[in-house]
């Protein structure tokens, strides 16, 4: 019986013990490096949406609240010359872009930036934006496309009539005039197959750009490394910054899984730093249930 008892006590206590192994295995925050000389800082962050009608619980509005000065300190901390959000939405169960707290926060906070991938929500989805330094970056044209059978219908439902998921991009020329183009993508986390047509159509999409104009991709793939999503992506020539660990982890700083948010460039851009990952607390709370992942990259091959 107590032979027994102990098996049956260690059957019950391996979920645990596989759960701890790894979390510490994905877990781990190295400190932020100096930027390269002539080095563009680039980051990517799921804040996750604000519960418009909801004032208590949860990823409320009196949740965000006392979340807000938690990620108004992640923002500075990644010192990034523009950042790739997603679901940086005030959700108030339609398509309404009118009140965006979290966006109206961070620049009313942050003067030395702007944002870019917004518009009039009617006309263009507003909630994945890139926010750019303004001494550093100019904006010089942005759009967007639906991962849809639709891609140019705005608000359009997936692949498989799921909710609608899309791309924002952005293209920035330097203070020397070298232009680019950021790409800020947000894959359907319960559909594998819609992740894989995401990437498809993302490919395509791209073909269709100026091949002279370097691109940078980033945003959470909800894909880790080795994935046939990336996998698709990587063979259209991206190449993805290697990101070790968690970058989500529960809203709890529970890391159980390798990276789903990541950064690729394509030709024309030279990785000189990181990637990094920023898992820690900031002012105290989390920012969200991701974490930032910051890069350096230099125009150039």
């Amino acid at each position: 019986m107590k032979t027994a008892l102990r098996l049956l006590a260690l059957v019950l206590a391996l979920p645990l013990i596989l759960a701890c192994a790894l979390h510490i295995a994905n877990s781990g925050s190295g400190a932020l490096p100096p930027r390269a000389e002539g080095a563009l800082r680039v980051a990517t962050h799921n804040v996750h949406y604000i519960r418009a009608r909801h004032e208590t619980g949860r990823w409320s509005v009196g949740d965000w609240q006392g979340r807000a000065p938690s990620l108004d300190a992640a923002f500075k901390a990644m010192e990034a010359d523009l950042v790739a959000f997603q679901e940086m939405e005030t959700f108030s169960g339609g398509n309404s872009d009118d009140v965006n707290l979290a966006r109206s926060y961070l620049l009313d906070r942050n003067p030395g930036y702007a944002a870019a991938a917004i518009g009039d929500w009617r006309d263009f989805p507003s909630t994945q934006p890139i926010f750019y330094r303004t001494d550093r970056l100019s904006l010089r044209d942005q759009g967007w496309f639906f991962f849809s059978e639709t891609p140019e219908r705005i608000y359009a439902r997936s692949f498989d009539g799921s909710y609608p998921a899309f791309a924002s991009w952005a293209e920035f020329a330097t203070t020397s005039g070298r232009a680019f183009r950021v790409l800020n993508v947000h894959f359907d986390a319960a559909s594998g197959d819609n992740r894989l047509k995401s990437a498809e159509l993302v490919v395509r999409r791209l073909a269709a750009w100026p091949s002279d104009i370097p691109v940078l991709l980033l945003g959470d793939l909800n894909a880790r490394a080795g994935a046939p999503t990336l996998d698709i992506l990587e063979e259209a020539g991206f190449d993805f910054a290697p990101t070790e660990g968690a970058t989500y982890h529960f809203d709890r700083g529970v890391n159980l899984f390798g990276a789903i948010d990541h950064i690729a460039s394509g030709a024309g851009l030279t990785r000189v730093g990181g990637p990094v990952v920023l898992r820690r607390r900031f002012a105290g709370d989390w920012p969200s249930d991701h974490y930032p992942v910051i890069a350096d990259y230099r125009l150039g091959d």
